[in-house]
């Protein structure tokens, strides 16, 4: 079975899909799961935040 968040398939993602965590504030992290945001909107958030409730301010 391949994983997919990982190898080849990250390298097609635009810069290679890191970035800052908008919940956690990790720089340089792989941006590669689903969560919510305040007002129900779907953002990317690392593994660490992938499940918590998210607190976003600003």
């Amino acid at each position: 079975m391949s994983k997919n968040k990982r190898g080849k398939a990250l390298w097609r993602m635009p810069s290679r899909s890191r970035g800052t965590c908008p919940i956690c504030g990790s720089t340089r992290i792989k941006l590669l799961f689903t969560g919510k945001g305040i007002s129900g909107e779907k953002i990317d958030v690392c593994k660490k935040c992938h499940g918590k409730q998210a607190v976003l301010t600003g």
